[in-house]
């Protein structure tokens, strides 16, 4: 429990991304609560959205003592409440869930396996088979047959995001410089409009809320131009997914339509979204919500959500150099003292 005398404190990673920064703006304006940024680059552009001695920079989430050097940095700190937003962050906050917890910090994730499902594709498609619409999906290995695949179809990584490496393939010669492996993914294409759901769910898996999106424009695998919609069938298989997964809190379900018009799974982000604002500003605010129920509120009651359309631009902050490099003798400092 956190003592009545001061702030709730929440720390945010991956403070250069969209999804922390909306997450930072939900939660700085609520009353008794205070927002810590980290990220592992000093230039992130959300750490300069909290007051100086709020930030710190942490290691790589995939790199050598990430949780400890974040656990440690709780403790210091007294953060309250950790919500990662970064993908390669996920898995290993999970599995050292135990000891932030003993640490007396709640972790705004999901369960581990609940995530493998989701940051590996190819077993995400294999866990939603039969429960949801999911185009065509095989394995890049030794043993995939071209021929049998219509043209265009697409090949992904396994794991990653932001359309990192996704490629169309109108001619099989594509497929010459890739690994048979098993890395990539082969999926149908699908031609139709793609939207994301935001889905929100309590610790214990319960579906309170999903909002679909119409992804509108998009670059480098960010919506910057999207718009919400109400359509029960969207909504039903946002909530399908997230309870087939068990998932909880916030996270993201990507679908796109086939040539009949008909929307199939492409991909779960199991985390808050970077389109996040959108859902905001349509009058459910995740962040807060989730928040609230982190500190033991009762879940709330959702009567729905409004149309609103959103673009996404650029915005500049001014620093002293100063200012940008106290964050990282402050970080340096307190490695070490982890050390």
């Amino acid at each position: 429990m956190t003592d009545q005398d001061r702030p709730v404190r929440v720390l945010v990673t991956g403070a250069g991304g969209p999804s922390a920064i909306a997450v930072m703006r939900s939660l700085g304006s609520v009353d008794g609560v205070e927002v810590h940024a980290a990220d592992m680059d000093r230039h992130a552009a959300g750490l300069y959205l909290v007051p100086p001695a709020q930030r710190s920079l942490v290691p790589r989430g995939d790199g050598d003592g990430f949780a400890d050097a974040l656990l440690a940095h709780c403790r210091t700190t007294g953060i309250d409440v950790l919500i990662p937003t970064v993908d390669q962050e996920l898995l290993p906050i999970a599995r050292a869930r135990p000891r932030f917890l003993d640490a007396g910090v709640r972790v705004l994730l999901a369960g581990e396996s609940a995530l493998d499902d989701c940051l590996d594709k190819w077993r995400l498609a294999r866990r939603c088979e039969g429960v949801v619409p999911i185009p065509r999906t095989a394995l890049l290995d030794a043993s995939f047959d071209a021929s049998t695949w219509q043209l265009p179809f697409v090949v992904k990584p396994r794991r990653g995001s932001g359309s990192r490496d996704v490629t169309i393939i109108h001619d099989v010669a594509m497929l010459a410089p890739l690994p048979r492996d098993g890395c990539f993914l082969v999926q149908e294409y699908l031609p139709g409009e793609e939207h994301s759901l935001d889905v929100l769910a309590t610790a214990s898996g319960e579906v309170l809320a999903v909002v679909p999106r119409l992804r509108l424009r998009v670059d480098s695998g960010v919506a910057v131009a999207a718009r919400t919609v109400h359509d029960e069938r969207l909504e039903s298989l946002g909530r399908q997914v997230v309870e087939v997964l068990g998932l909880s809190w916030v996270s993201n379900v990507q679908v796109r339509a086939d040539v009949h018009g008909a929307p199939r799974l492409l991909e779960v982000n199991p985390r808050f979204p970077g389109t996040l604002p959108l859902t905001i500003a349509a009058g459910i605010d995740m962040p807060r919500i989730c928040l609230a129920l982190a500190l033991g509120g009762p879940p709330p009651t959702i009567d729905g959500f409004r149309d609103v359309a959103m673009v996404r631009y650029l915005e500049h902050r001014m620093l002293d150099i100063e200012e940008m490099e106290a964050v990282v003798d402050r970080s340096r400092e307190a490695l070490t003292a982890v050390a």
